[in-house]
């Protein structure tokens, strides 16, 4: 089952033999003999590509599940159920992480000498089963899935701009205002060029100049410093520039709504205990981050 899997997810049989260190001609055989017991074709062989068959694919959904099980037994049996040890993989947004999450890890690590962690920090939505993650931090709208979300808070979208760049063409009293300024487009937060804001039937789309596009916030963040125009990014990311009075939110009053922060994760029934130690750690700390600073700054409307 292992094998089949490893064979799918890498997408061919010499993918698989690479993943798992094994001879090539063994994962195809292996994958033969398992067809052969259960008589029936899993796998669509060609030149180009594999493909799995009707039998093949829910057949593939039963043993990752059963796979997750052996798993589940083995860390029971190993006593990662009984004290906090082991491995923990967490993923989080780019800079969300470095400046919230990194700090939570490295104090709840002082406290479990017997667990280990990766901290994965990338703006793609990371798959927790297929990418072997134990848990995420995401912000945005959480499509139904059977994962566990425990909510942290919001951040907002904001627009802010350099005290000096203000004084010098005119803070914009509405969104339609925008149509003589500079903008600094963070491609994250870009749809086409404009900006969207309201909610509902009150949402409006406000076609914008991007004197500037750039793809991190890092980026966007530094060039509003420097003057170049106005841009749009999460609350969080500019919090430490408006609090030191680098950058200043506008235009607050027709923000779209909130952005939720959840921390999700996929383990069903009992949780190994490097999990639970994890989430009881990290959620009020994460919690209370948001709450002074990272999502709320003193000119939020109270979100």
């Amino acid at each position: 089952m292992s094998i089949l899997v490893a064979v799918v997810d890498g997408g061919s049989f010499s993918a698989a033999a690479r993943q798992l260190g094994v001879p090539l001609a063994t994962v195809s055989r292996k994958v033969g003999e398992l067809e052969a017991h259960l008589g029936a074709r899993l796998l669509h062989r060609s030149t180009r590509k594999l493909a799995l068959t009707e039998a093949g694919q829910s057949y593939l959904a039963a043993c990752r599940r059963i796979l997750e099980q052996v798993g589940e037994a083995e860390r029971a049996a190993a006593g990662e159920y009984a004290t906090p040890k082991g491995d923990l993989v967490i993923t989080a947004p780019i800079v969300f992480g470095r400046l919230h999450v990194l700090p939570v890890v490295v104090a709840f690590l002082r406290l479990h000498p017997d667990i280990d962690a990766r901290l994965v920090l990338s703006d793609r939505w990371v798959h927790l089963l297929d990418d072997h993650v134990d848990v995420a931090i995401r912000i945005g709208d959480l499509p139904d899935s059977s994962l566990i979300a425990m909510g942290l808070g919001t951040v907002r979208q904001m627009v802010c701009a350099s005290p000096a760049y203000l004084a010098e063409r005119g803070v914009p009293a509405t969104p339609s205002e925008l149509g003589g300024h500079d903008c600094i487009s963070f491609q994250a937060l870009a749809v086409g060029k404009s900006w969207t804001f309201g909610a509902g039937r009150s949402e409006i789309a406000v076609p914008v100049h991007f004197r500037l596009t750039v793809n991190t916030a890092e980026a966007a963040i530094d060039a509003a410093r420097a003057g170049v125009g106005l841009t749009r990014v999460l609350s969080y990311q500019a919090a430490k520039s408006v609090r030191e009075g680098e950058l200043q939110v506008v235009l607050a009053n027709f923000e779209p709504p909130p952005w939720p922060v959840n921390l999700i994760h996929g383990a069903q029934g009992p949780l190994p205990l490097k999990l639970r130690a994890f989430l009881d750690f990290a959620r009020p700390r994460l919690c209370q981050r948001l709450s002074e600073g990272a999502g709320n700054l003193s000119l939020s409307r109270g979100e």
